[in-house]
């Protein structure tokens, strides 16, 4: 008789394996939400958290990096929430509708403009919002527990045809001094022909022991455009899951830039899926590392219908001991003809002690397009050092001009200037705080 093989939970498995029965009553969503709900838990329950055997997380083992399964934080009272959302933001001076989050829980008062639409997530799955545009996503891990517990998060619709002037920001704070998870989802729905940029942004204190799993899924319909700039500055101490889901329809042209310069760990994922033909699609990374962070950026881009551009472009900065995870795959489906995709990944360290792990992929089922990856590794280039410090430059000055340019190529593709240059700014805070 074959022996039957029982999965060991860890602690922070069996903790999410006793919460889900008993809050799932509470969590927001009709009939087919909770089936979606109760489907994401039984994979979760088979599987348990991803490790480095499962291919898509070999370089991020999160069931080795999260031992414990924290609380759910509670809704903040209102003071917590306006001391929280008083501190200063990366955004502030770019006259955004802002869209706020602190520990999880969305703050009413959102801003409205003629043709955009926020509804709390409540509200609309009860009126039959759809979540899960992409099928490939459903079977990740984060993602998937993040469809389980998803408890709060908020609609934002652009109507057909609306130009939002300005940028739309939705901003994450994370407070306080004990540990605890989030899990929100964010669903956007850009109208044929409409326009919109999102900022989204994640801050924290350095004390804040945070579980975030956050979603945010982009629904394009035809001839949209949207741009979309994300900022992880969150706490040292921070573990940080997101996840963004893109499903574009003809003729899209659709921007994507993640900044990362927070969290102890941080994988970042992007499922985007073509399914209109001509559309165009832009995916750019800039992270910088030091100490012992760890950061995961993993792509999947599915060419599923002809005539699709993709560019990815990853930049990364290494120091310390930190490491870097670049993990990207474009797939051609065999019916996509005329596909042109193109993937890089560049790494800088600045120390020996640093690490950078890549891995590019293509999977290419039809015969006639225009592909190509690639990935770069090393140092600053010493005869370009050496350049700058014989012109009077100081050695750190010198290291941070390399970097700034070596980063410049991911954020200059951000059209809004004054989004870029607070980008830039950022970038250049960090620099100076590594010296």
């Amino acid at each position: 008789m074959a022996a039957e093989l029982k999965l060991v939970r860890t602690p922070a498995e069996e903790a999410l394996a006793e919460r889900f029965p008993a809050i799932k009553a509470s969590l927001p969503g009709g009939a087919q939400i909770v089936k979606l709900r109760e489907a994401a838990f039984e994979r979760f329950l088979k599987r348990g958290l991803p490790n480095r055997r499962v291919e898509e997380w070999k370089y991020t083992d999160l069931r080795a990096l999260m031992r414990e399964a924290a609380p759910f934080a509670p809704i903040p009272s209102d003071a917590e929430a306006a001391r929280a959302l008083g501190s200063a933001r990366t955004f502030a001076d770019l006259g955004a509708i802002q869209i706020a989050f602190v520990n999880g829980h969305h703050v009413p008062g959102s801003e409205t403009v003629e043709g955009l639409e926020v509804v709390p997530l409540d509200a609309a799955l009860a009126a039959g919002a759809s979540v899960g545009p992409i099928e490939a996503a459903r079977e990740d891990a984060a993602y998937g527990l993040n469809t389980a517990f998803m408890n709060d998060g908020v609609m934002i619709r652009v109507a057909p045809g609306a130009i939002v002037e300005r940028p739309v920001h939705v901003r994450f704070v994370n407070t306080g001094g004990s540990a605890f998870a989030t899990a929100t989802r964010v669903l956007v729905e850009v109208g044929e022909g409409a326009s919109l940029t999102l900022l989204e942004s994640h801050e924290g204190l350095d004390s804040a022991a945070c579980q975030l799993n956050d979603v945010v899924e982009i629904v394009a319909g035809d001839r949209a455009r949207v741009r979309h700039v994300r900022l992880n500055a969150e706490g040292t101490q921070s573990l940080a899951l997101s996840t963004l889901v893109a499903k574009l329809g003809a003729h899209v042209s659709f921007d994507t830039l993640n900044v990362v310069i927070g969290s102890r760990m941080a994988r970042h994922q992007v499922y985007l899926t073509f399914a209109g033909e001509h559309a165009n699609a832009n995916i750019n990374g800039a992270t910088m590392l030091k100490d012992e962070q760890h950061a995961d950026t993993t792509l999947v881009v599915d060419h599923a219908v002809p005539h699709c551009t993709s560019r990815e472009l990853f930049k990364t900065v290494i120091d310390g001991d930190a490491t870097g995870v670049f993990q990207g795959k474009i797939i051609v489906r065999p019916h996509a003809q005329k596909t042109d995709g193109r993937m890089m990944s560049a790494a800088v360290l600045l120390s020996d002690a640093g690490t950078m792990n890549n891995k590019p992929e293509l999977e290419i089922f039809a015969d006639d397009v225009q592909c190509a990856h690639g990935a770069t590794c090393g140092t600053l280039d010493e005869d370009l050092l050496f350049y700058l410090m014989a012109r009077g430059l100081p050695r750190a000055e010198a290291e941070s001009l390399l970097v700034q340019a070596f980063l410049g190529e991911a954020i200059e593709a951000v059209e809004d200037e004054a989004v870029r240059e607070a980008l830039i700014g950022v970038v250049s805070a960090w620099l100076e705080a590594r010296h």
